[in-house]
């Protein structure tokens, strides 16, 4: 490790100390050269073998890119995506594995965005699991609702909400006789537009 400062070869430790989520160690150092001090971060690299074999390094940027066309059209910041790699790259790390294949990381991916936005999720599913029907996607939107349903009832069941009982029907009024009122134009119908495929992604 060279000084930043002179660029001599050699320092010694002063202290080590691990980072609070456990993936690093932080050294503090002196040189021995010019005696300033620095800190530096080791940490375990990361790095993602693909169906090809090959091997590159670990990248959450890659992450967040790959999510982001997903993400086109939604409510989803920059702010937001940052954490979703963040959050990929813990996972990943929590696995204890230096080489990750590529699979993994979109299996990684998945659980982070249906969290963050479903209609996003869907999307990149789509594509990480090559859906080929449309039968695949009420599938699999079949399963994000329940999975919606299921974590609202959780946080039902965590917040102790009760269901307030409801008020007793008021009593009938007497009936009054009505006007006849004009006849007012029924309302166009709107008009939806339908995303294709090539407009999502």
């Amino acid at each position: 490790m060279y000084c930043p400062y002179c660029r001599h070869v050699d320092s010694r430790v002063l202290d080590s100390r691990v980072t609070e989520d456990g993936s690093a160690i932080r050294r503090r150092r002196e040189c021995r050269s010019c005696a300033r001090r620095f800190t530096t971060l080791e940490q375990m690299q990361l790095v993602v073998v693909k169906r090809s074999g090959v091997i590159e390094p670990f990248s959450r940027e890659k992450v967040v890119n790959g999510v982001r066309k997903a993400c086109k059209g939604r409510p989803v910041t920059e702010a937001d995506l940052a954490k979703l790699g963040q959050k990929v790259e813990e996972r990943i790390r929590a696995g204890g594995q230096a080489e990750i294949p590529a699979d993994d990381v979109g299996i990684a991916i998945l659980g982070p965005l249906k969290e963050l936005d479903p209609v996003a999720y869907l999307r990149f599913a789509s594509v990480y699991r090559q859906y080929e029907s449309v039968d695949d996607f009420e599938a699999e939107i079949a399963l994000l609702r329940a999975s919606l349903v299921h974590a609202e009832t959780d946080a039902h069941a965590e917040t102790g909400a009760v269901k307030e009982p409801e008020a007793p029907p008021a009593a009938p009024r007497k009936a009054r006789a009505r006007q006849p009122r004009a006849a007012t134009p029924e309302p166009e119908a709107e008009t939806v537009e339908v995303l294709t495929a090539e407009q999502l992604f």
